[in-house]
């Protein structure tokens, strides 16, 4: 059998036992800030004066392009909740987390705000690619792990990680994947953020 989200990056978990959505209460930047401190992560937060609650923003913001800022979506997958980390405006394809899980792309859906934060600790728009509440399976795609460094959630709408992406995939264990749709030519930037 292939992977399922209670196998897939939850290391601290034990074999088959589920992620649960946690009790309700927002995380911030500054439980990034400790856990990535605690961890030994070559990383640094980045505050910033606006937020930066969508891809093209966050780019704006730091200057750089749009492609070296990764989002961290979470999805839940016959009800259990994986992150899925994709760089840029694409959208991720839900038929790819589905075909990854060996399970009918219906059984795959974007989690709500309250599923997210739940989950996580964090509030879309600032979801960090680890250091929630408790390990998450975790996929990657492909695409996010080619630049030398990215900008990621950094927990408050107003600050961002920056990052090698090695460094995700080695932290959450996340499987590396193609998870984004291809783009049309009269597609405009993709919608979830």
């Amino acid at each position: 059998m292939g992977p399922t989200p209670e196998n897939l990056g939850s290391r601290s978990l034990e074999p088959g036992e589920p992620a649960p959505l946690a009790a309700p209460g927002a995380l911030d930047a500054s439980d990034v800030a400790r856990w990535i401190e605690a961890q030994q992560v070559a990383a640094e937060l980045v505050r910033l004066p606006m937020h930066t609650p969508t891809v093209e923003l966050a780019a704006q913001a730091v200057g750089t392009d749009p492609e070296r800022i990764v989002k961290s979506l979470l999805f839940l997958v016959e009800g259990r909740p994986v992150v899925v980390v994709a760089c840029g405006v694409g959208r991720v394809d839900q038929r790819a987390i589905a075909s990854w899980f060996g399970v009918g792309r219906k059984r795959v859906r974007l989690a709500s705000p309250a599923e997210a934060l739940a989950a996580t600790g964090y509030p879309i728009g600032a979801l960090p690619p680890f250091g929630h509440r408790q390990p998450l399976p975790t996929l990657i795609d492909r695409r996010a792990l080619v630049h030398p460094e990215v900008y990621a959630g950094g927990g408050s709408i107003d600050t961002l990680l920056r990052l090698n992406p090695a460094e995700i995939q080695r932290l959450t264990g996340a499987a590396v994947a193609d998870l984004l749709q291809p783009m049309e030519a009269n597609d405009a930037p993709g919608s979830q953020r």
